[in-house]
C-alpha cells in the first residue's frame, strides 16, 4: 500500500512542477520524456489506417475536402483573432516603394481570409499547394475589390521558382510553416523573391513549453493531428528557424491566443530582408 502511495505522491509532484512551468529534474525528466514516446507510439499504431490510406493516395480525397473544413476554421479564426491581425499587418505600407503599389505574395493563401487586412491597391499574387482552394480565394476576392491581384499559382512555399528574384515587397504567411515540409527552404525562398528592404509577415502558433502538459499533449496526439490539419505540426518551434534566417532585422512577439490548446501559442512579427 505504501509503493501506491508514493506513486502516487510522485505523480502529483510531477503534476504540480508541470502545471507552475518548472521542469522537472533528473529521473523524473526521464520518466515523462519515457510516457510521451510511449504514448506517442500508441497513438501512431492507432493511426495505422491514417497512414496506409496516405500511402496509397487516398488521403488526397481528405485534401479536395480541406477547404471546406478550412473556410470555416478562417472565418472563427479572423474573429478571435482580428485584434492582432490588424495590429501586424499595420506596418504593411511602410515597405512600399514611393510612387508604386505595395506588390504582396502569400503563400499558403487558402481561402483569403488575411486580403480584407491588406491596404487599398496592394497587388496582390496568391500561392498554394492545394488548387482546391481556387473557388473559395475567387469569393474573397470579389469581398476585397480595392485589392489588384494578379495571379494566383499551384505552388508551395519551398518551391516559389516561377517567382523573379527581389520580386516582391512583402511576403506574408499566417499559419502556415506549421505545414511546409522544409522551413529553412521556405525561409530562403522567402529571402531569395522578397526585395532589399522588403519583408516577411508572419503569425504562426508553436510547440508550449516543454515544462507543460500541452507540450506533452502536443507531441502524444501529433500522428493523429497530422492528418485531420491537413499536415500540421504542433511540435514545431518555428522561432528558433526564423531567429537563424539571412534577415537583417526580425521584430517577433509570443501570443496566447484564444483557440485549441494544442495550437494556442502563437508568434507573429515580420523580419526585413
Amino acid at each position: 500500500m505504501s509503493i501506491k502511495l508514493s506513486d502516487a505522491i510522485k505523480v502529483d509532484q510531477r503534476h504540480s512542477l508541470l502545471l507552475t512551468g518548472q521542469t522537472p529534474r533528473g529521473s523524473e525528466f526521464a520518466e515523462m520524456a519515457f510516457l510521451m514516446r510511449f504514448c506517442t507510439l500508441v497513438v501512431n499504431v492507432l493511426c495505422l489506417p491514417l497512414h496506409l490510406m496516405e500511402s496509397v493516395g487516398l488521403y488526397q480525397i481528405y485534401k479536395r475536402v480541406f477547404p471546406i473544413l478550412l473556410y470555416r476554421f478562417s472565418k472563427s479564426y479572423n474573429k478571435k483573432m482580428h485584434d492582432k491581425k490588424t495590429e501586424l499587418f499595420r506596418s504593411l505600407s511602410e515597405f512600399k516603394k514611393a510612387g508604386k503599389q505595395l506588390t504582396l505574395l502569400e503563400i499558403g493563401c487558402g481561402t483569403g481570409t488575411n486580403f480584407k487586412y491588406y491596404p487599398p491597391g496592394c497587388r496582390v499574387i496568391c500561392a498554394d499547394p492545394n488548387p482546391s482552394f481556387q473557388s473559395y480565394l475567387k469569393l474573397s476576392m470579389t469581398e476585397n475589390e480595392q485589392l489588384t491581384y494578379e495571379r494566383f499559382m499551384v505552388a508551395s512555399g519551398e518551391d516559389m521558382g516561377s517567382v523573379e528574384d527581389e520580386s516582391v515587397d512583402v511576403v506574408v504567411c499566417t499559419l502556415v510553416l506549421c505545414s511546409v515540409k522544409d522551413i529553412p527552404q521556405t525561409l530562403r525562398e522567402i529571402h531569395r523573391i522578397l526585395r532589399p528592404g522588403g519583408a516577411f509577415f508572419f503569425m504562426e502558433h508553436v510547440v508550449a513549453n516543454p515544462s507543460t502538459w500541452t507540450h506533452f499533449l502536443q507531441h502524444v496526439l501529433q500522428p493523429a493531428w497530422y492528418y485531420f490539419a491537413d499536415g500540421c505540426q504542433a511540435i514545431r518551434d518555428t522561432r528558433k528557424d526564423l531567429e537563424s534566417a539571412w534577415f537583417s532585422d526580425l521584430k517577433l512577439s509570443h501570443v496566447d491566443a484564444p483557440l485549441l490548446f494544442l495550437i494556442k501559442r502563437h508568434i507573429m512579427g515580420y523580419a526585413v530582408k
